[in-house]
């Protein structure tokens, strides 16, 4: 009997390494692109290029949707030479990812050249980051992000800060050097909690001026030197709705580069229904208030877009459904939905 359950277990751990391994291996080849220049350099010859132009993405649209071309190294030296541009330009691209296959994917951002030629040529147009992040394939979305925060970070971080001195970054632009002072600077992100706060049959939305009309989501703030994401979720709801925090679960994470790049570790928060009245900081928030759960629903069908009725009101409505936010507001409705009644 020993015999048969070392043999299953055996054919369990080998299915275990094969489903696995596929992902073992790219996160090992990423690794070794990032550490070994010459190797780096190699994969420029043989990746696909997402081209930026100040820091806006390339998107070619195709009927109703909107894609991301992936440029081949030979397409990228043709439209280079179109502006008498040569090959070093692939230097200055970031490696952002590869495919099953082990087919490195970089981002280039070309702000110095005219932007409609490079448009004309490739029959798309470079789009704000923030609609292309809603308008792309999912699978499109986190590349476009990263890229966009890799190479802010890149533009943002040229000079030394201890001795003023210009820095070098690898090939794949991983990281940044001092050669006077041998610092190394590596792309840094700043935690951000976004709260779904609930009082037990309603959650708590609010918008701030600048969001589009209409627009409602969980709350929102950075992490506080020293705090935890606990500290800064009960901080963050007292500061911005006077309301005290009974409990709080984490659900999930996401990276977004606004303002500049940010890890999003999205909570659900509890308080207590009678000790529920918003006082709300006006300095920080346009409006806040809670919402039913009909209220909710109906509020999920609207499109990403203002809707303005008759008496010039307007519905609310929710981020878009690759914004993290829409998860938690999705998450309360199916737990207020599956309780019994």
């Amino acid at each position: 009997m020993a015999a048969i359950h070392q043999a299953v277990y055996r054919r369990a751990s080998s299915l275990f390494c094969r489903l696995h391994s596929t992902y073992v291996r790219k996160m090992r080849y990423l690794n070794e692109l990032k550490e070994d220049n010459s190797l780096c350099r190699q994969a420029q010859t043989s990746g696909t290029f997402y081209l930026f132009h100040n820091l806006a993405p390339l998107l070619q649209q195709v009927g109703q949707k909107y894609l991301v071309p992936h440029l081949s190294a030979a397409e990228m030296k043709r439209i280079l030479e179109k502006f008498k541009e040569t090959e070093q330009w692939i230097e200055k691209s970031v490696l952002i990812g590869c495919s099953d296959e082990h087919i490195p994917r970089f981002a280039l951002d070309l702000g110095a050249l005219e932007k409609s030629v490079i448009e004309s040529e490739l029959k798309g147009s470079f789009t704000d980051l923030r609609k292309a992040l809603f308008v792309v394939d999912e699978k499109d979305s986190p590349l476009l992000a990263s890229a966009h925060s890799l190479l802010q970070w890149h533009d943002s971080h040229q000079y030394c800060s201890k001795t003023g001195q210009p820095t070098q970054k690898n090939v794949a632009g991983s990281r940044r050097v001092c050669h006077a002072s041998g610092i190394t600077y590596y792309p840094q992100m700043s935690p951000v909690v976004i709260i779904l706060v609930s009082d037990g049959s309603r959650c708590l939305l609010a918008r701030q001026p600048s969001f589009p009309q209409g627009m409602y989501t969980a709350l929102s703030g950075f992490c506080d030197m020293g705090e935890s994401v606990e500290e800064t979720v009960q901080r963050e709801v007292a500061e911005e709705v006077g309301l005290e925090v009974e409990s709080l679960w984490y659900s999930a994470s996401q990276h977004w580069p606004f303002p500049s790049s940010c890890l999003m570790i999205a909570c659900h928060a509890l308080v207590k229904a009678q000790q529920a009245e918003i006082n709300m900081n006006s300095l920080e928030l346009e409006a806040a208030r809670w919402f039913g759960l009909e209220e909710i629903v109906e509020g999920l069908k609207r499109p990403p877009s203002s809707s303005k009725q008759d008496d010039g009101s307007i519905l609310p409505w929710f981020p878009p459904k690759q914004a993290i936010a829409r998860q938690l507001i999705c998450e309360w409705v199916k737990q207020q939905t599956s309780q019994p009644a």
